[in-house]
């Protein structure tokens, strides 16, 4: 199989390359990048030779607007097939009622997921009311009314430093200008999530919507409880698992840490853990799903055939036994990696981690901020992000955190022994960082490494990278 997958990948880089020779080399050197730095970024994972080869098609040419059966355009028997496939694997894959697999991103599945509960709560309810079948059918009296209702309900979510997502109900995303939003923390002692509160603000604010998921929390959240929550204040309970899927698909999250069955919408991306194609999917409750089903053309455009189809062959690859495995790999190695960065003296968000992501504070025992230690980290050939902590004195540009992820590294092949590495490399190049003066104090952003210190630990990551290479069947010399 390797041989295929080297030739099908050369082929098509000199089919580009005879193009846009630019594009080619971007394409080469995107992979020079990933197979040279260890990634670490939570969000990030490398797709099968099969899932990246399966975006490359013909469908890419076809539209389909609508749904299986249901399309408003012609020649739509094979976009059918696909589409059938991916949405049946996805439910079997999450033991969900149903499966909607065209959203193009994670947002574009929230915003779908927001609009079908307004359809089903706000809209169904004021149509059958005023007598109509249809939108279209109503007075402008009447459809303005409606945009009034539609405009004017609540949403309650984690809120940014805690973990929580701009897309989930926060100004500067469309999601913050549909509803009006509060946000929930963590305990200000142990930064764990408090549902105590959670219930308390529910009560008090009376949502329409909960949302549950988290982008940077490194924890499990306890899914019956936030539905009890819910449910006890007349609340749709929404999950956004985009971060956390791979887990649910690989059953390392099950019981009251699984979404699927206490969500009466769940939203995620089919990339990140679930190391599929980018893309989103929104999985729902019966009652849910013809409105879901709307979210073309309610909210998204056609749909990317060729992406539905690389999240097919995802979904079969997640529903073989060895992804049970890779699920338990990853969390056993941020459990690891964790470890790892507390015996180094790291302080971590929550003093650990019990998912695939391990948030540090780099401010308390390197007096760096997180821009700082981003740039420095990839220096020395590690790629992190940047990332908020609860009540966080640098804000959200500059921050006081990295969010590491282990999804991407356990996916070639590496365990706890090289966390454990990998931790002492991060612990090394933030110990040489060191903030540069500025007329104001020390700047937030730039630094200086100490000497050496780069080369140092991009040889240990080459070291690590030559143990375990990125996509070792792919020779596009």
């Amino acid at each position: 199989m390797t041989a295929a997958e080297s030739t099908a990948f050369r082929a098509a880089v000199d089919v580009i390359a005879a193009v846009d020779p630019v594009i080619a080399g971007a394409i080469v050197g995107e992979l020079g990048n990933q197979r040279s730095q260890l990634k670490l970024i939570a969000s990030e994972n490398y797709a099968s030779p099969a899932v990246l080869l399966a975006m490359g098609n013909w469908f890419s040419d076809k539209y389909a607007e609508g749904t299986v059966g249901h399309r408003f355009y012609a020649g739509c028997e094979f976009v059918d097939r696909v589409e059938a496939r991916a949405t049946q694997l996805a439910c079997e894959l999450f033991g969900a009622a149903h499966a909607y697999v065209q959203p193009h991103s994670g947002i574009d599945a929230n915003l779908v997921a927001f609009w079908s509960i307004l359809a089903r709560q706000v809209e169904s309810p004021a149509l059958e009311r005023l007598g109509a079948k249809h939108i279209n059918d109503l007075t402008e009296p009447d459809w303005e009314q409606l945009r009034q209702e539609l405009g004017n309900q609540r949403l309650l979510g984690m809120s940014l430093d805690a973990g929580g997502h701009l897309t989930h109900g926060f100004r500067p995303n469309i999601s913050g200008k549909m509803f009006h939003q509060r946000s929930y923390g963590t305990d200000p002692d142990t930064e764990l999530l408090d549902y105590a509160e959670v219930r308390r603000l529910a009560q008090e604010f009376r949502p329409l919507v909960i949302v549950a998921g988290y982008s940077a929390y490194p924890r499990r959240i306890n899914f019956a409880t936030m539905r009890e929550i819910a449910d006890e204040v007349g609340a749709v309970l929404m999950v956004d698992m985009a971060h956390f899927a791979g887990l649910v698909a690989g059953k390392a999250l099950t019981g009251d840490f699984d979404p699927v069955p206490f969500g009466q919408v769940v939203t995620t991306t089919t990339h990140k853990s679930l190391r599929g194609p980018r893309g989103g999917m929104v999985l729902c409750q019966p009652e849910y799903a013809e409105f879901v089903d709307k979210g073309c053309p309610m909210v998204l455009g056609g749909p990317l055939v060729h992406a539905m189809a690389a999240k097919a062959v995802a979904f079969t690859e997640a529903l073989q036994p060895s992804f049970r495995d890779y699920a338990a790999a990853v969390v056993a190695n941020a459990a690891a990696l964790a470890e790892g960065l507390m015996r180094r003296g790291v302080r971590l968000v929550t003093g650990g981690t019990d998912n695939h992501l391990v948030l540090l504070d780099v401010t308390t025992k390197f007096g760096l901020t997180g821009r700082q230690a981003e740039s420095a980290l990839l220096d020395c050939g590690v790629v992190t992000n940047r990332n908020s902590i609860p009540h966080d004195p640098n804000g959200a540009w500059y921050t006081s955190g990295v969010r590491l992820g282990t999804p991407a590294l356990t996916t070639i092949g590496m365990g706890a022994a090289e966390m454990d590495e990998v931790a002492d490399i991060i612990v090394t190049a933030l110990a040489a960082a060191t903030p540069t003066a500025a007329s104001t104090g020390p700047s937030k952003a730039k630094y200086t490494l100490a000497d050496g210190t780069a080369a140092a630990c991009r040889t240990r990551c080459a070291d690590l990278l030559g143990r375990f290479p990125l996509y070792p069947g792919i020779d596009l010399s």
